[in-house]
């Protein structure tokens, strides 16, 4: 979620914590982050704006221009489209496939056909008893795990015989 700040500071935040002083050098990173996030268009007159007037779909791409501006290697994505329409959950999903080109990407959902759709592997975890962690009960390509997966609670979840 966009922290309780405009959408520039919301970006700039992260460079600045790791020591990005000037405001010319933090510019350019807010609005190249922005860019690659697909959302530069749609708030470059409103950057000073608090973040929390933007809609769902553009929150969540404001959090991942968030993540690119201090240049991570790894997108850590949980349930990134469960609030979204169809329209935002597909602006969303070809940006997923845009930064693949450039970033790690683990993403963590419910969505069976979002999870078919957009990744290259897939595990599957399972809490077997209440109170206790998930487990791993396979991992693999993603079109292996939905046409052939191994363990038999994978396959039941996939074809929604419980979950």
């Amino acid at each position: 979620n966009p922290f309780p700040k405009s959408i520039y500071e919301n970006v700039a935040y992260g460079p600045r914590v790791h020591g990005v002083k000037n405001k010319n050098e933090l510019d350019h990173i807010v609005e190249e982050s922005l860019k690659r996030a697909a959302l530069w268009k749609e708030v470059k007159h409103k950057l000073h704006t608090s973040a929390l007037d933007l809609s769902g779909g553009q929150q969540q791409r404001l959090c991942i221009a968030r993540v690119l501006a201090v240049d991570s290697e790894v997108l850590l994505m949980d349930e990134p489209c469960s609030s979204l329409d169809p329209s935002s959950t597909m602006k969303l999903e070809e940006l997923m496939f845009e930064l693949n080109l450039r970033y790690t990407i683990v993403i963590v959902t419910h969505n069976m056909q979002q999870a078919a759709r957009v990744s290259d592997y897939t595990a599957f975890f399972l809490v077997e008893e209440v109170d206790q962690p998930a487990r791993l009960i396979e991992f693999g390509p993603t079109d292996e795990i939905f046409t052939r997966p191994r363990d038999k609670r994978t396959e039941n979840y996939i074809t929604g015989r419980f979950g």
